[in-house]
This record gives C-alpha cells, sequence and structure tokens, in this order.
C-alpha cells in the first residue's frame, strides 16, 4: 500500500514538474514527456522489458509503471490517478472504467491470457501433492483476496472442484478454513510461499517461470477445473498524451509485444473483447 501511494504522489509531481516546465520546451523528440502505465502485477516482468523497448523508439518518453492488484489500480484511476493506460487481469475491472466512463466501450483489446497453478513451499516442504490435498486440515494456505483477479479466479477453481465427487462438496469450504491470509496481489501471494509464511497457495502460471520457478514447487490444476484468465488494454480518457498511450497499446498487441508475453509464460489472448 505504501509503494501505491509514492506511486500516486511521484506522478503529481510529475505533472506539476510538466507544468511549471517552459513553453516550448517539449520538442519533437518529446524530450521530458512522461507515459504512465497501471498493470497487473502480473505483468511485472513483460511489461517491464516492453517499457523500455518504447523507450528506446521513443526518446525523450519515459515509462512510468504501477503495478499492483487491477482492482486497486482501477480505483485509484477513478480517483483521479494520472494515468494513460490501463491494464487489466481481469475484463471485470476494465468495465468498472468503461461505466465511469473513463474508458471508451469497444476499445478495450484483450492481449493475454493465463491459467491458475498451486505452488508450495520449498523453506517448509510439505508433502502436498495434488489439489485435493489443499483441503486437508494439516496445511496451511495463503490466497489473494476475492477482489484480486487471480483471488477470484480461485474461487472459481474451487467451486468447480467441489461440483467434483472426487474431491467433495465441501472442498471449497475445506479449503478456505486452512486459508491463513488474503494477499492484495498475486506477487504478495508468491513471496509469502516462497518464504514459508504457508504451505502453500494459488497463482498464475506465468509468475513460476524463470528465477521464480525455483523458489517454489508447482502442482498443475487439471484443465476442467482450471479457469483461464483474461487480460484487457485501454487507454484511458482525457489524457495528455493519447497518441503515445495509443503507440503503447499497439506494442502491447504486436507480434513483438506479444512474443514478450509468451516468454514470461503468459498464453495467447483470445478474440477482442468486443
Amino acid at each position: 500500500m505504501k509503494d501505491n501511494c509514492w506511486f500516486g504522489l511521484s506522478l503529481v509531481f510529475v505533472l506539476l514538474c510538466a507544468a511549471c516546465s517552459p513553453a516550448g520546451s517539449t520538442n519533437s523528440t518529446q524530450n521530458n514527456t512522461t507515459l504512465t502505465v497501471s498493470a497487473a502485477a502480473s505483468l511485472t516482468g513483460p511489461f517491464s522489458e516492453m517499457g523500455k523497448r518504447f523507450e528506446t523508439t521513443h526518446p525523450g518518453v519515459k515509462v512510468i509503471f504501477n503495478f499492483a492488484g487491477s482492482q486497486q489500480l482501477a480505483q485509484q484511476i477513478i480517483l483521479g490517478a494520472p494515468v494513460e493506460v490501463f491494464a487489466s487481469a481481469s475484463p471485470k475491472q476494465m468495465e468498472t472504467l468503461i461505466q465511469e466512463k473513463l474508458v471508451t466501450p469497444g476499445t478495450e483489446n484483450n492481449f493475454a491470457s493465463n491459467r491458475l497453478v498451486i505452488i508450495t513451499s520449498k523453506e517448509n516442504p510439505t508433502s502436498i501433492s495434488s489439489p485435493a490435498e489443499l483441503g486437508e486440515s494439516s496445511y496451511k494456505l495463503v490466497l489473494a483476496a476475492q477482489e484480486v483477479p487471480v483471488g477470484q479466479y480461485t474461487l472459481e477453481f474451487l467451486d468447480r472442484a467441489s461440483q467434483d465427487p472426487a474431491f467433495g462438496a465441501d472442498y471449497k469450504a475445506r479449503v478456505l478454513e486452512n486459508t491463513v491470509s488474503y494477499e492484495d496481489n498475486v506477487k504478495a501471494v508468491l513471496s509469502k510461499v516462497a518464504l514459508g509464511e504457508a504451505d502453500a497457495g494459488v497463482v498464475y502460471s506465468s509468475d513460476v517461470i524463470g528465477p521464480n520457478a525455483e523458489k517454489v514447487g508447482q502442482i498443475e490444476i487439471p484443465d476442467p477445473l482450471n479457469v483461464r484468465a483474461i487480460y484487457p488494454i485501454a487507454v484511458i480518457l482525457d489524457r495528455p498524451h493519447p497518441e503515445l498511450a495509443s503507440a503503447f497499446v499497439d506494442l502491447v498487441l504486436s507480434a513483438e509485444g506479444q512474443k514478450i508475453l509468451a516468454a514470461y509464460g503468459f498464453l495467447p489472448a483470445p478474440d477482442l473483447l468486443r
């Protein structure tokens, strides 16, 4: 929460400085221009890389990112945070901004998808080897809060499993009884399990590739029980740099952007939302 507060203050400072700059100080290379992007925490890796590439192809432009839970980011934008591009881990938060008339309906695009995976602690190894065992009382779990996209997707997985006789109708209730904390973004879930503060948790498959793969164990969730996370992106209305914002969205949707997302474990995007 502190990081997000500092983010908001820093953006206000940047805009005040820009307002105090002498007229004509911005030249054709867009010198000292700042593009602000709020994106779901799970996008930290690929978007950070795309930000660097965007700055290379747009001299003088600095991309500032705010990575957090999509629900928190949407609320910040509603409250007036000077964000120009929003990338969510769920269409729900994007729809909220459309209803608030901050995004033009039909301009949002699905650009990636994801799936859930169970992670286990290597700091405090357990005998968990299947999704069904999450409901056993001997384990401590950490999940994302239900307001967070990955938290909502996790609840959907638990609902599906509870309809499977192999898990039992009380499976969801048993798993939730074992949950010792609910986090406000997926990175916090990963961190707590990796540090051994819980035996297991549920994150996106993209969160446990690369260096993170060495920090936790992984248990696959069968396709019939798994949930596909959908990621939409859009330009926020009435912001200073709509052309630059659109150009960043174009990068995310481009073959280059899709290649970067794939390298970080994201799945291909489905069709456009509309």
